[in-house]
């Protein structure tokens, strides 16, 4: 089958590997219809190749019809519809029992320290062959794959995957209500929690980006936008919260953030190092640039909330302690439970579309157009906010 490997920083192929096969008899075996490219997988282009190795398949946003089934497999039969979470959750641990199906204890990848494990996301967690390509085995066959309706098109279900579960989680954490929220970065993840958001009723939802497609992008869902760059962000920020800061701030921008650059000299150091040595060198005192999170800690008011999104990598990061205890700042963090959300979400995916998933993909290419993909989302060109690959 034709699957989209990892070569080295900013060096994606599309590949000829073998066909996957059942392994256990909860196995199912996925033909893949629909597959994104996540902000994720740009850490993977450019930072975390100390973790990954030559020839990995990588995705993990795929949705698809069931091929073939292992012999215990009695929830789905081949021609049904699913959407594969990110998360590689048994469902049936205490973890899972628990809605934390990305700590599920089944899968949790020990040896790294590191929680459930991910599809086509290194070895920090499990090594999983990825959901960029023509055909994905998925274990857990009763209880991973969401089975969802023939008819609608596949955008309508794609992003149950990971973006419509991480942004419910991202502003669930950040507790808004009807009341105020700052979304920092409008990349797939924050246009999708800032739509959230006004969903359900949260009173002012403000984005801050500094990409202009991605601000008109958001202005037209109507959410009040800002540039990241303008001097005086911090004051039109609390003239719009009543003088006081937003009740919650979400950091949908994690260690992509702009505006950090001994954090970004340090990625570039580490990617000089022999992999084994960078590997131990970003497990121990790797940075992250922080500017987003400061910025959140900075504009949200006494007593708000913190939620974190945006993947962070670093285990030396300096945060102000002090601002942080004296502010009373509640702070909720973490990957997305996919199936947490589930039902939350799947009602909202009927035809009038509340959320705007339909419309949602900037881009929709063959998979051997993967590279190009790639390399346009990092670089932001063509205003590429999400991008879909279709087998």
């Amino acid at each position: 089958m034709k699957a989209v490997t990892w070569h080295g920083k900013r060096d994606v192929r599309v590949d000829e590997v073998p066909d996957p096969v059942l392994k256990e008899p909860t196995d199912v075996i996925v033909r893949i219809t629909s597959s994104g490219i996540c902000g994720s997988d740009l850490h993977l282009y450019e930072v975390l190749g100390p973790f990954i190795d030559e020839g990995d398949i990588l995705g993990h946003e795929p949705m698809g019809v069931v091929e073939e089934v292992g012999g215990n497999v009695t929830a789905l039969r081949p021609g049904d519809r699913v959407v594969i979470p990110f998360n590689v959750s048994c469902g049936s641990c205490f973890m899972c029992g628990q809605g934390l199906q990305s700590q599920c204890e089944t899968t949790q990848v020990r040896e790294q320290g590191s929680g459930a494990a991910l599809f086509g996301y290194t070895k920090l967690y499990g090594q999983v062959p990825g959901g960029q390509a023509e055909y994905l085995r998925v274990p857990f066959g009763n209880t991973l794959p969401i089975k969802v309706p023939e008819g609608p098109p596949d955008d309508r279900f794609v992003y149950l995957s990971d973006v419509l579960p991480t942004a419910w989680q991202a502003v669930e954490y950040a507790g808004v209500g009807e009341g105020s929220v700052v979304v920092l970065g409008l990349g797939p993840i924050g246009d999708m929690a800032a739509r959230v958001a006004r969903h359900r009723g949260a009173s002012t939802v403000i984005g801050v980006d500094l990409v202009p497609e991605r601000l008109n992008r958001a202005r037209a869902r109507g959410v009040t936008v800002l540039d990241v760059r303008d001097s005086h962000l911090v004051d039109h920020i609390r003239d719009l919260t009543g003088g006081r800061g937003p009740d919650a701030v979400i950091d949908a921008v994690g260690m992509e953030a702009h505006g950090a650059p001994v954090a970004k000299l340090g990625h570039q150091a580490v990617g000089l190092l022999p992999d084994a040595i960078a590997a131990r060198f970003m497990k121990t005192a790797g940075i992250d640039r922080l500017h987003a999170l400061r910025l959140a800690i900075d504009i949200v008011r006494r007593g708000g909330t913190i939620s974190v999104i945006g993947v962070y990598g670093g285990m030396a990061d300096p945060l102000p302690m002090l601002t942080m205890f004296d502010k009373q700042i509640q702070l909720r963090m973490g990957q997305a439970n996919v199936w947490r959300w589930v039902d939350d979400i799947l009602p909202l995916l009927g035809d009038d579309d509340p959320l705007g998933t339909e419309d949602f993909a900037t881009h929709r290419l063959p998979l051997t157009e993967a590279p190009h993909a790639y390399e346009m989302f990092q670089r932001k060109r063509d205003n590429a906010v999400k991008v879909l690959l279709q087998p």
